[in-house]
């Protein structure tokens, strides 16, 4: 058995969640609260319904203050491509909570044909994610 896979593999999932898995945890109504860590023009042009808007940049004890420690927190950005929801469960993990990175991000989840709101339509062109 190699112990350096396992271990590799284990913390992935550790740290990591699919669309798929997110979709049935809260559907059974699990403690998980999803945060979208895009900028808050991205996050109003379209986000995973029920998510909140937390842009990485502005994540602190002020900000978080509202949020149930007890939750598992799920942190996503647009995909691939962006890296603030790995900014954002790093600041998550700094302040406290349990956190998972959605894998894929939103591109994933509507790839998977899970469900968004927000006013695609309305927006001009791609909004600036909030990754830089």
């Amino acid at each position: 058995m190699n112990t350096d896979q396992l271990r590799h593999y284990s913390n992935k999932l550790a740290y990591e969640i699919d669309s798929w898995d997110l979709k049935v945890a809260l559907e059974n109504g699990e403690n998980v609260i999803v945060i979208d860590t895009r900028s808050s023009q991205a996050f109003a042009a379209e986000h995973i319904l029920g998510a909140t808007s937390l842009p990485h940049r502005t994540m602190n004890d002020t900000t978080t203050v509202a949020i149930d420690r007890n939750a598992l927190v799920v942190t996503y950005c647009d995909g691939i491509g962006c890296n603030a929801s790995t900014k954002g469960a790093l600041n998550m993990t700094k302040l406290g909570f349990r956190v998972k990175e959605l894998m894929g991000g939103l591109d994933w989840w509507k790839r998977d044909g899970h469900p968004t709101e927000g006013n695609v339509l309305a927006t001009q062109g791609r909004s600036a994610c909030g990754c830089i």
